[in-house]
């Protein structure tokens, strides 16, 4: 069997989780191992502070209390993403628009953005699917132009790139997921990107149930007490000790991956080439990190014959997200703008392959060839 995902692991994580148990004797939030996480993001993207959360969706609900998001407020988005990119603005009384993707890197469509805005507008939502930057130039302009907050989801982005920038750095807020499906995990966990001096010491605030305790931890004050709203953000010092273990290799596992990615893109060329699939596309001021690969079918009936099929032979591919603007909760806490010119009809279409750290050369070859005999067979 050829799983679609195995959690990352490089072998420091069960010594690492042992020092904070036995050594350190420190297993809730804020340790060492937590402190050494977030100043690794620091120094690898820029960023003027990072916090470890709980979760990418506690970094996002953190994000809509620093942009004073309130009742009857409109934030902009793709309807093309996680629940959690939107949720967390909902929560705090916002109304979604959706505006349609584009349908070569699947990410917002930056053209169509600034028509979406009104008086009620105050947050713009860049979601870098796949580890690929959305135009996050044209996006800080229109931003700019009408004093919107842009908050990244980079969820996928670690490691990633737009015109030398690490995703999550560009924008007011940035956050990053570490669930056990992204590139580097602690299980379940994430973290929050501050770019702007403003937000930094409110952002400590909220994490720390709304107290001014990391104040108090600096001896900035005598004591601390409840001062703002807030909830329990801060993730277990095991999490953030099995985290650490990755970060130290980040680069051999961004690697790792990317070798597959390519990998899977090259032998894959051929089908793209006589218009069978569609590979995804890397625009040139982008530096992908491997978090996913997808191939594009024909329609939904194709993508469905092909996963099936890749089952039978003990592969396991999947399709991604349901639009939002077409759920439930997505009708009654949003609306889309515009025409849905692209964000159903290519994510019906889209199929994601196994990809993680320490995939094998021969399992990619076996899918590589498993989706070729598909297409075989279908021709006859």
């Amino acid at each position: 069997m050829i799983n679609f995902n195995i959690p990352p692991f490089v072998g420091k994580e069960q010594e690492y989780i042992r020092q904070a148990i036995v050594e350190n004797n420190k297993i809730c939030g804020d340790g060492p191992f937590t402190k050494k996480c977030n100043q690794w993001l620091m120094d690898k993207t820029g960023t003027r502070k990072a916090l470890l959360t709980t979760s990418c969706t506690h970094a996002l609900e953190m994000a809509a209390i620093l942009c004073d998001i309130k009742e009857g407020d409109e934030v902009i988005a793709p309807s093309y993403t996680f629940v959690s990119t939107v949720n967390a603005f909902v929560l705090r009384g916002a109304k979604i628009v959706f505006v349609d993707i584009r349908p070569d890197t699947m990410n917002i469509d930056e053209n169509l953005i600034e028509s979406a805005i009104t008086e009620k507008t105050k947050v713009i939502i860049p979601v870098h699917y796949a580890g690929v930057s959305c135009e996050m130039d044209k996006i800080m302009e229109i931003a700019n132009k009408y004093n919107l907050y842009v908050v990244e989801d980079a969820a996928q982005g670690v490691m990633a790139t737009y015109k030398g920038k690490q995703l999550g750095t560009i924008g007011n807020l940035g956050t990053y997921s570490f669930h056990e499906t992204k590139n580097y995990s602690m299980g379940e966990g994430g973290a929050l990107l501050i770019r702007d001096k403003e937000f930094v010491e409110r952002a400590e605030i909220i994490r720390e149930k709304g107290t001014d305790r990391s104040k108090f931890f600096r001896g900035q004050v005598d004591k601390y007490s409840w001062v703002d709203l807030g909830s329990s953000f801060l993730p277990s010092e095991i999490n953030a000790a099995y985290l650490y273990a990755q970060l130290e290799e980040a680069e051999k596992i961004n690697n790792n991956r990317l070798a597959s990615w390519e990998l899977y893109y090259n032998g894959l060329s051929g089908l793209k080439d006589k218009g069978l699939i569609e590979l995804p596309v890397i625009p040139k001021e982008c530096v992908h990190n491997a978090h996913m690969f997808y191939i594009k079918l024909k329609d939904l009936e194709e993508r469905t014959e092909l996963i099936n099929y890749l089952k039978e032979r003990g592969i396991a591919s999947v399709f991604h997200y349901v639009p939002l603007h077409s759920a439930k909760a997505g009708l009654e806490f949003g609306r889309f703008h515009g025409e849905d010119r692209y964000t159903t009809k290519e994510s019906e279409r889209l199929l994601r392959l196994p990809l993680y750290y320490g995939l094998k050369d021969i399992d990619v070859e076996k899918v590589i060839s498993s989706i070729k005999e598909y297409f075989k067979v279908k021709e006859k």
